[in-house]
């Protein structure tokens, strides 16, 4: 099953774009006012279903640390965070704060671009010749104001329901892990499913570990944040909007296998999948524990929250998800 599937055709990334962008589409779909792209998939009776899924009340956080050892390098100004103290203990020791009664306190800041580690790509992310989800204009919908149309805040109240893990990583790679250039196709994801004994669908939240981020800190970061890297196929593009999943999100950098499947492009799936198909994506996500335990119990399917922060305007965020089984 190691391999490198066949693309329409790998000279020309223009016209495959262009044409999955046509079958897949989404837009209008919601109507011509929607904001939730795929969300709208996970409904109330999905909710339902993904709470009773809670058995043991054992949780876990899928969200890297975010401090000044993550992965960013700099590339398209992304950095780490930096985390700032504006009042400390020894401030407070010191009589400094000015408080009555010998009350002290700490107060922190934190700056970092929105996308540097565990993060969702808001709607507003990525544009399709101009065009941004739903067939809006671009130039209309983000500015320097922000998201003015998509912001990632209209979604912050919806993203909790039933997750799924799919480890590729564990089905299909050798010790857990796939290699660098690795594309993950349909029948890597089903077969993953099969394996693990669970159903992906409509409304779903589904995990794909690849075994990346594993690597990383094994190895050290390398070129994770924005190198060679195992991830989707762009031929998965007709999965994406045929499952009808809400979202979907991955222990990698960048989602879609690195180097991409064609001779010049830069994350063609990227192109169908948000402004087209309207899919929520989420990146740079720390499966490891949660594999292990689903590995342990057999059990691939958990309650998941994941709410973006609700920064208005915001075209991504940051996000702590949490699998509870």
């Amino acid at each position: 099953m190691i391999g490198r599937p066949t693309v329409p055709d790998a000279k020309d990334a223009e016209g495959a774009i262009a044409e999955a962008a046509k079958a897949y589409s989404n837009w209008g779909r919601w109507g011509e006012d929607d904001v939730l792209g795929t969300l709208n998939f996970l409904d109330a009776e999905k909710r339902r279903e993904g709470a009773a899924l809670v058995r043991d009340g054992v949780s876990f956080s899928l969200s890297q640390r975010f401090d000044m050892n993550g992965p960013q390098k700099g590339w398209r100004r992304r950095t780490n965070p930096v985390h700032t103290m504006l009042d400390t203990g020894t401030d407070a020791a010191l009589g400094n704060q000015g408080f009555p009664h010998g009350i002290g306190g700490a107060d922190d800041v934190i700056a970092m671009p929105l996308q540097c580690s565990t993060q969702w790509d808001g709607l507003g992310h990525i544009f399709d010749h101009g065009k941004a989800w739903n067939g809006r204009a671009a130039e209309k919908v983000v500015t320097s104001s922000g998201d003015l149309v998509t912001g990632i805040e209209h979604m912050a109240p919806y993203v909790a329901g039933r997750g799924v893990l799919l480890d590729v990583g564990l089905v299909v790679g050798q010790n857990g892990e796939l290699p660098d250039g690795f594309a993950i196709t349909e029948e890597h994801l089903t077969a993953s499913a099969e394996a693990h004994g669970v159903t992906v669908g409509r409304g779903d939240l589904v995990l794909v570990r690849t075994g990346r981020l594993a690597r990383a800190r094994r190895d050290g970061w390398g070129e994770y944040a924005g190198g060679p890297s195992p991830g989707l196929s762009f031929t998965t593009a007709g999965w994406l909007h045929r499952s009808e999943i809400a979202g979907i999100a991955t222990d990698t950098w960048g989602f879609e296998v690195r180097p991409n499947e064609f001779d010049h492009a830069f994350q063609p799936l990227h192109q169908v999948a948000i402004p087209n198909i309207g899919l929520l994506i989420g990146e740079m996500w720390d499966l490891d524990a949660l594999a292990e335990h689903c590995a342990a119990d057999g059990r691939y399917e958990f309650w998941l929250t994941a709410a973006p922060l609700p920064i208005t305007g915001a075209v991504g965020s940051p996000v702590n998800p949490i699998a509870v089984k």
